[in-house]
């Protein structure tokens, strides 16, 4: 199957022959959510988990976070996309990369839910700063996965 050669072991986030890079999407941004028309990648099949716990949180109870805490938290599932440099570019956008209260693109290993022996994949994921979870709430966590439900009232 096209894609999988990029889950073997060890593979990087950055694949030197291409202008690719693997993103995984925990909230908003996956396969059938709100904000899945941003997301202009290719999907590779199935769904993966971070290797590390993580803490996940809905900030105000309704928008996904990942806090860049690993070891904290619950193993957190999502989709694994390939993604080219415009696509990465109009996420970024979406996700206020590098502004205030924005969040941060980070290097993140994930693994494939339905196969961990294929391995370790590094990918980017989107992470926010634990300064959101000091505004005021609720904040409903730490959880591993947001679900359809939570999305329901996600509103832009």
């Amino acid at each position: 199957m096209p894609g999988l050669e990029r889950l073997r072991p060890h593979s990087t986030f950055i694949h030197a022959m291409s202008t690719t890079a693997l993103l995984f999407v925990y909230g908003s941004l996956k396969e059938g959510f709100p904000n899945f028309h941003y997301n202009k990648g290719r999907r590779i099949q199935g769904d993966f988990r971070t290797i590390q716990p993580y803490p996940l949180f809905l900030a105000e109870g309704r928008l996904p976070c990942l806090l860049p805490l690993p070891g904290r938290g619950l193993q957190v599932v999502g989709q694994l996309f390939e993604v080219n440099e415009a696509e990465l570019a109009l996420m970024d956008e979406l996700e206020r990369v590098g502004e205030p209260g924005g969040y941060a693109r980070v290097p993140i290993a994930v693994e494939a839910l339905h196969d961990p022996t294929q391995g370790t994949s590094q990918a980017f994921a989107y992470t926010q700063s634990q300064e959101r979870m000091a505004a005021p709430g609720p904040h409903v966590g730490p959880i591993a996965e947001y679900t359809l439900e939570h999305a329901k009232t996600l509103r832009w």
